[in-house]
Order: structure tokens, then C-alpha cells, then sequence
């Protein structure tokens, strides 16, 4: 990964990459800086080695707050369609990314700041940090995936409650409704996402990719749909490499070597 992003530091450490917001003071997203999170994600998504991916706030006040609002103090609806399709984009790609993403939400979280969050699969907050999704205070709504992701993972009532009234949480009531998993001193956020991406490379890459679309695939169909699916998965792994080694690594008592470990 020699290439530069917009407004993204990107170090690899082992098989996780770390992705840190690099646009001061409050890394504030651009049509720029969301257009190289998708391509990142798109080439980290071929480097086969690259099992998981932590993303970060530069500093320790800001993980990120959102979109600039002075882009759309003209009401022009041309740029605020731009930066709702790069916006959905980039989060997208974010959320299909086809290892394990870790958001260390080292502090405010607003906007489209929570909304890059929502778009991991896992979500570790550091005390003093506060989330909040305000955009309908100022005549807009959260367009990248808020009402949607929020919605499936609090519930519609703590959903209303951050959308439609504007109520900003800190961290361990974050916790407590299960919008993040873990809490940590401020500080650690990012020490702690990189400890659990480390559990997930003695999972073989294959199955975390396939487990985590059947997951994330039961937020929009029902079971009958997916459980099928789910058995369709289990034996297509039976045409990977992982699967003979995986089995074969438990049965000689010794860690796995994935195919590009």
C-alpha cells in the first residue's frame, strides 16, 4: 500500500490495516476524502493478507463530525446529491468489506462521523467520546445509512430518540443500548480494536467473509431465506484451501497457516 488517500493515513500493522481521519481539526468528510475511503477498501480487499481493518480519529477529540455544513449553506442540490451518493459509497464499500472492521471512537462521533462507525462490524468507544446523529436540526437527515444501520441496532425507539429529537450520547449509554460493544479509557481505543482484530486472523479469511454476509444479510431477509443460504455457504467452503487446512490444523494441534498468513 504505497498509494496516497485524501485525507486518510493508512499503516499496516501485520494483517491489519489502520485507517486514521486525517482532515483537522474535526476530520470532516469531502467528496474527496469519501471517494478515497472506497478505494481504499477496494484495494485492501486485494491484499489477500490484510484480514482486518481498524479506522480512527487523528488526535484525541474527534473521531470525525460528519460533513462540513458549509457545503450546502447555498441549498444547491447538485452538490448535495454529489455528497449523498459519495457519501453512500464509501460506507458501503466500508461495510462490505470482506474482512472484520473495527471503528475506535476516540471522540465526537456526528453525523456522518457515526454513520462511518455504523458501517463497521464492530464498535469500540473510548469514556469521554459522544455520538450523535443532529443533521435534522439543521434541515437535513443522516444520508448514509443513519436511519437505516442506527435503527437495526439500537431499535426504532433509541433510533427516534438520537434522530428525531436530536439526542446526543455519550459512551456508556452507547454501551448500554448496544450501539457500541465496548467502552475503554480514553486513549485506548485504538491498543483495544487492534487486540480484537488480532483474534480475528486465527479465523480462516473464507469463513469470515462468508459468515459475515449471512449476518449481515439477516438485517433485510427473513430466516427462511438466509438459513438455506447459510447451508449453501457452509459447503461451498468445502472448495477452499482454509477448509483442509483449518480441519487439518485441529487435528495435528497447531495454529493454521491461511493460504496468505
Amino acid at each position: 500500500m504505497n498509494k496516497t488517500y485524501a485525507n486518510l493515513q493508512v499503516e499496516r500493522r501485520q494483517h491489519t490495516a489502520v485507517i486514521t481521519l486525517d482532515n483537522p481539526p474535526a476530520h470532516t468528510w469531502t467528496l474527496d476524502s469519501l471517494a478515497a475511503l472506497a478505494e481504499l477498501v477496494a484495494d485492501l480487499n486485494n491484499e489477500r493478507d490484510i484480514y482486518a481493518l481498524v479506522i480512527t480519529g487523528g488526535g484525541a477529540k474527534f473521531f470525525s463530525a460528519g460533513a462540513d455544513l458549509k457545503l450546502f449553506a447555498d441549498g444547491d442540490k447538485a452538490v448535495a446529491r454529489a455528497m449523498a451518493q459519495r457519501f453512500g459509497a464509501a460506507f458501503e464499500a466500508l461495510s462490505g468489506f470482506r474482512g472484520v472492521s473495527i471503528a475506535a471512537i476516540n471522540g465526537y462521533a456526528m453525523g456522518g462521523g457515526l454513520e462511518c462507525a455504523l458501517a463497521c462490524d464492530i464498535r469500540i468507544a473510548e469514556e469521554h467520546a459522544q455520538m450523535a446523529l443532529p443533521e435534522a436540526a439543521v434541515g437535513l437527515l443522516p444520508c448514509a445509512g443513519g436511519s437505516q444501520l442506527l435503527s437495526w441496532l439500537v431499535g426504532e425507539g433509541w433510533a427516534k430518540r438520537m434522530i428525531l429529537c436530536g439526542e446526543r450520547i455519550d459512551a456508556q449509554r452507547a454501551l448500554s443500548i448496544g450501539l457500541v460493544e465496548e467502552v475503554v479509557a480514553s486513549g485506548a481505543a485504538l491498543d483495544a480494536a487492534l487486540a480484537l482484530a488480532e483474534k480475528s486472523w486465527r479465523q480462516s479469511p473464507s469463513s469470515v467473509t462468508a459468515c459475515k454476509a449471512l449476518i449481515q444479510g439477516a438485517r433485510s431477509l427473513p430466516p427462511q431465506h438466509m438459513l438455506p443460504k447459510e447451508r449453501e455457504r457452509f459447503v461451498d467452503l468445502f472448495d477452499t484451501q482454509d477448509q483442509k487446512e483449518g480441519v487439518q490444523a485441529f487435528l495435528e494441534k497447531r495454529a493454521a497457516r491461511w493460504r496468505n498468513a
